[in-house]
């Protein structure tokens, strides 16, 4: 099987085993997968949601994973606050992080999403306002997309990688699967 697509879950680890802390162990794609040889092809922070690639095929996992393809990823945030057009010019023409200035990113202010729940859900604050944005990155720097919209003042409050290249999660709900 040369690629499936997932669904990470919300507080999944993106391998097959836990090497963290001893105690209760936490959930990893192994509580979802049961196939031999496949890995992922780059990664998805435990606190996001959304589409990972898995490949038995090195070169794919590769040119999937590795920022010199400029890959495009697709991301659905939900922010802290109301982004105006200062916040998204700032995005779109790249943002100064502690490891350098991002590529432009594609961005652009949506309508909440037909979204599954997520488990447990987002704090709701009635003083605080939020929205969604679309963001598309082609690099990927560690925790960036949260780490850019924080840079322009919109804390990320969920984040769900909706596509890679033309791969995407449409159809596919939580913890499920399909080769692709």
């Amino acid at each position: 099987m040369p690629l499936i697509a997932f669904n990470k879950p919300f507080n999944v680890l993106s391998q097959f085993t836990d090497r963290g802390t001893a105690g209760s162990p936490r959930a990893t794609l192994s509580d979802y997968i049961d196939l031999a040889q496949v890995y992922p092809a780059g990664r998805l922070d435990r606190d996001s949601e959304g589409l990972l690639l898995l490949t038995d095929d090195g070169q794919l996992q590769a040119r999937i994973a590795d920022p010199k393809f400029k890959l495009p990823k697709t991301y659905l945030a939900q922010v802290e606050g109301a982004a105006d057009d200062a916040a998204l010019a700032a995005l779109r023409g790249g943002v100064q992080l502690n490891d350098g200035m991002t590529r432009p990113a594609l961005a652009e202010a949506i309508d909440p999403p037909d979204l599954w729940p997520r488990d447990p859900p987002v704090r709701f604050r009635k003083s605080v306002p939020d929205c969604w944005l679309r963001l598309t990155i082609s690099e990927g720097r560690n925790r960036q997309v949260r780490r850019m919209t924080a840079a322009v003042g919109l804390p990320t409050l969920r984040l769900v990688r909706w596509a890679v290249g033309d791969w995407t999660l449409d159809g596919l709900a939580p913890g499920e699967w399909r080769a692709v």
